[in-house]
């Protein structure tokens, strides 16, 4: 399963962005998909994961500002992310189970 990550760009402290993830074959079939981020200078980290049968989890750092969504129908797992800080600036990324990566999207927050 290739994933398409999209939706990254520059927004503003406290503004808010929604990235998307676009699977290639069956979203239902996997059995959860994560998202991750990698700052500058700093090694990847866990941002928020869903499973299968929607239940979710997320880093500390964004529980309460971002939403992690799963539509089955289109394939896609969605990050909503609200209230950001300069420190949620890193590229994104989206996996599935196996050490399945997609491409990265970069997120910029920056008055």
């Amino acid at each position: 399963v290739q994933l398409q990550a999209s939706g990254g760009g520059l927004v503003q402290p406290g503004g808010s962005l929604t990235l998307s993830c676009k699977t290639s074959g069956s979203l239902f079939s996997l059995p959860g998909m994560g998202w991750f981020r990698q700052a500058p200078g700093k090694q990847r980290e866990f941002v928020a994961g869903v499973t299968k049968f929607g239940y979710t989890n997320y880093a500390d750092s964004v529980k309460g500002r971002f939403t992690i969504a799963r539509d089955n129908a289109t394939n896609t797992v969605y990050l909503r992310m609200s209230r950001l800080k300069f420190e949620d600036t890193a590229i994104y990324y989206c996996a599935s189970p196996g050490n399945n990566w997609g491409q990265g999207t970069l997120v910029t927050v920056s008055s």
